[in-house]
């Protein structure tokens, strides 16, 4: 394994602190629970959005903390939910007038570690609100979850969520705004390779130089099938139809599409798939009005992408193109 690691036990540790180091005027570290939040936060004139989950996924969450954005996030070890403690510690910190609003993906553990933290906070009178982001129409229940497995669609859920939030929505609006974009929201992955975390210093799982894993999971789960490579446009055509089939996208809508890369994949290729991915949308009459390129949720090192696809009307679409800043910076 060749990394830039020192202590496997401290990466997590490690990487929050260069994230505070280079942002000291905009964001605050609170160590004892891997807390990265805003400087300014809390403020008793929104919400405060809280996302946890497990560390591995960057820049998910602990990047996406800012203006428009999170107001923090609590993550844990490598692909393990953040303990009940930092839910509850978090809480109590970003706790506003006008309430907290947890955002949790669909795995059982985040589930377990934000219901704790919530019911201890809640004991203290302090209001909070739940979504729960569940957008992987790859496989409905994986080694981690029951139901579907929230993925690289968060990232709307939290943008349209923290602009809301600016705007000054309260709780209950922002509960349901979240549960209204989980449901316009669907995504499918599928990796080139494994991925290596530090602390195992060995890929998660072995896959041949003519094989792909369709529908893998940001943890390295087990996806819909173990199959061959074949071209770009091939794949991104079992992908894409898996998506727009769900829910299903029809001709007519207007959508945001987002090519999502895992963490290993050239922004070059990404872009292939997405001309492939927004040519295939406009034969089925499907306008892309907004669209995501990149890194926005990643597992480690894993080569491989993931489509999303969100149905958009008037108020999701002047959501998404709000201000926002965050720790990552595209010029």
């Amino acid at each position: 394994m060749k990394k830039f690691v020192n202590d496997p036990q401290q990466f997590v540790p490690e990487m929050l602190k260069g994230i505070a180091l280079a942002n000291p005027d905009t964001l605050r570290y609170v160590p004892e629970y891997n807390l990265i939040m805003r400087a300014d936060a809390p403020r008793d004139d929104k919400v405060s959005i809280i996302q946890g989950s497990g560390s591995g996924h960057e820049p998910a969450h602990v990047m996406a903390v800012g203006p428009g954005m999170l107001d923090a996030a609590c993550p844990g070890d490598v692909f393990a939910a953040p303990p009940s403690d930092y839910v509850y510690e978090t809480t109590k910190l970003l706790n506003s007038a006008k309430g907290v609003l947890h955002i949790i993906n669909n795995y059982t553990g985040d589930k377990m570690a934000f219901d704790m933290g919530r019911e201890l906070a809640e004991a203290e009178d302090i209001r909070i609100g739940t979504v729960v982001v569940d957008d992987d129409v790859s496989v409905k229940d994986s080694t981690w979850t029951v139901g579907r497995r929230g993925v690289a669609g968060n990232f709307f859920v939290i943008k349209a969520l923290g602009a809301a939030s600016e705007r000054g929505d309260d709780l209950d609006a922002l509960v349901a705004l979240g549960e209204r974009v989980n449901s316009v929201t669907r995504s499918m992955g599928m990796a080139l390779t494994s991925c290596t975390p530090p602390a195992k210093g060995s890929p998660l799982f072995e896959l041949g130089d003519d094989e792909i894993e369709m529908g893998v999971g940001i943890h390295g789960e087990p996806g819909r099938s173990r199959e061959k490579l074949r071209s770009a446009n091939e794949i991104v055509d079992e992908m894409l139809d898996a998506v727009a089939g769900d829910l299903p996208f029809s001709s007519g809508d207007e959508v945001a599409l987002m090519i999502n890369g895992l963490g290993g994949t050239p922004i070059s290729e990404l872009y292939i798939l997405y001309g492939h991915a927004h040519e295939r949308l406009a034969e089925r009459g499907i306008t892309v009005r907004r669209n995501y390129v990149g890194e926005y949720c990643t597992s480690l090192d894993m080569a491989g992408a993931s489509v999303t696809l969100v149905k958009l009307d008037d108020e999701l679409d002047e959501l998404l193109a709000a201000p926002a800043s965050i720790a990552v910076r595209v010029f």
